[in-house]
């Protein structure tokens, strides 16, 4: 019995450290052996906001020189993974084998979708998306490198949650065109608006945190862990703030960190060092005043030397706490 029970243990462990190998190691070869890599990222104002996509695609090409990270988005605000299956955003992501019978299928069921609901905010939109992608499907068509999926309110019930749910499903049309699956992992409801005077609560996020490891061994994906992210500056950096105080979203503390985070994920190192010292969000104060972010400050802000090396700093950090989480299960 002792010695089965320290095979299985043993066991454990090679397994775990394995599919930490798999999910963050390919990006090596990636950097040494591709020159462009196509990205899509589906998600909704969490990937808008600050441009991620963007910041995320200046980071990898400063950090990997010689590398085109080239990014595209299917986007819908407010939106989750299960919106985002209903409004057909798989047509998209498996694009390089889509059929025009598939497309047209999804056509009509979104205009069924509207004469059944016209008040419907988010079929009309996917609608017209959808009929410029048919007129182009006689044309070239890009194959994914890497496809992120965005939570976002959808993660924190556990097995119960809609994103384990909906993450499989788009993960197996990803895996089928050999693209690799990443899991951006959001969280509105940590982020502080203003410096913290007492430590956050760790409970939650590292709960959560072992949901989404547990989704990432099962579909083989990596992970952006924005939760325990973010915990890790709160509890370092208590004195910055990851959230507008006018606004629900992300800041650009937030998003310099997001960003750091994804680079130290997709190509397994660290992003101390990179040059990137900006961000500038998308959303400015009012329409007369389209230089100030939503709390009135500068829309762009730029970090000192010090903030962006303890952001970069963090991010590696916080993303090595979620790999030990992941391996311990």
């Amino acid at each position: 019995m002792t010695i089965q029970s320290s095979h299985s243990g043993l066991l454990k462990s090679v397994i775990a450290i394995l599919w930490l190998f798999t999910c963050l190691c390919p990006t090596i070869a990636w950097a040494a052996k591709e020159q462009s890599l196509n990205v899509l990222f589906v998600g909704n104002s969490y990937t808008a906001r600050h441009d991620l996509p963007q910041l995320v695609k200046a980071m990898a090409e400063a950090g990997q020189p010689g590398l085109a990270f080239d990014v595209s988005t299917v986007i819908y605000g407010g939106r989750t993974l299960k919106d985002h299956w209903r409004l057909g955003t798989q047509n998209f992501v498996k694009l390089a084998s889509l059929t025009a019978e598939e497309e047209q299928a999804t056509i009509q069921s979104l205009r069924a979708a509207i004469k059944k609901d016209p008040k419907d905010r988010y079929a009309p939109g996917a609608l017209k998306r959808h009929l410029e992608l048919v007129k182009s499907l006689d044309k070239p068509r890009r194959k994914w490198d890497i496809v992120v999926l965005q939570s976002y309110r959808d993660d924190t019930m556990g097995e119960q949650s809609p994103y384990i749910e909906y993450a499989p499903k788009f993960a197996e049309l990803i895996r089928a065109q050999g693209a690799r699956v990443v899991l951006y992992e959001t969280t509105p409801t940590t982020q502080n608006d203003k410096p913290l005077t007492t430590p956050p609560d760790a409970v939650p996020v590292l709960a959560k945190e072992r949901a989404i490891a547990a989704l990432a061994r099962r579909i083989d994906a990596t992970v952006v862990p924005m939760a325990v992210v973010a915990l890790h500056c709160q509890t370092v950096r208590p004195d910055f703030t990851l959230r507008f105080l006018n606004d629900a979203h992300l800041n650009q503390t937030m998003a310099y960190l997001t960003a750091c985070t994804f680079y130290g994920a997709l190509f397994n190192r660290s992003p101390e060092g990179l040059p990137v010292d900006k961000v500038t969000d998308i959303r400015f104060f009012n329409d007369r005043e389209k230089d100030k972010d939503r709390d009135g400050a500068p829309i762009t802000r730029v970090f000192s030397a010090k903030d962006r090396a303890d952001l970069q700093r963090l991010a590696w950090e916080g993303l090595q706490k979620f790999k030990a989480l992941a391996a311990a299960r």
